[in-house]
């Protein structure tokens, strides 16, 4: 059994950072790749950003260069930090681990105000 439990999400300005993390645990060892989808209303779940066990990155790019996506394999770990961040970043956020099948979070809540 695997859970995920993520946190960091809230309310903040257009402009504004924040962090999510998401923690693996349970039957969880050499996870392949880690990520973020998220979900807008009325709008279809999207990859955010992922990377893989060794290091390399993949972002949509409409968050290039305001995202960075990292993972502390130790914790079984994985962050997006958020800066500048806009009205339309406004989703559920979900993270994911691939193991021999994708596990994925409950989904954080993230609202930029404009």
């Amino acid at each position: 059994q695997v859970q995920l439990v993520e946190s960091g999400g809230g309310l903040v300005q257009a402009g504004g950072s924040l962090k999510l993390s998401c923690a693996a645990s349970g039957s969880v060892f050499n996870i392949n790749a880690m990520g973020w989808y998220r979900q807008a209303p009325g709008k279809q779940r999207e990859l955010v950003a992922a990377i893989t066990r060794g290091g390399s990155t993949n972002y949509a790019d409409s968050v290039k260069g305001r995202f960075t996506i990292s993972r502390d394999n130790a914790k079984n770990t994985v962050y997006l930090q958020m800066n500048s961040l806009k009205p339309e970043d406004t989703a559920v956020y979900y993270c994911y681990i691939l193991l021999a099948r994708v596990s994925w979070g409950q989904g954080t809540q993230v609202t930029v105000s404009s």
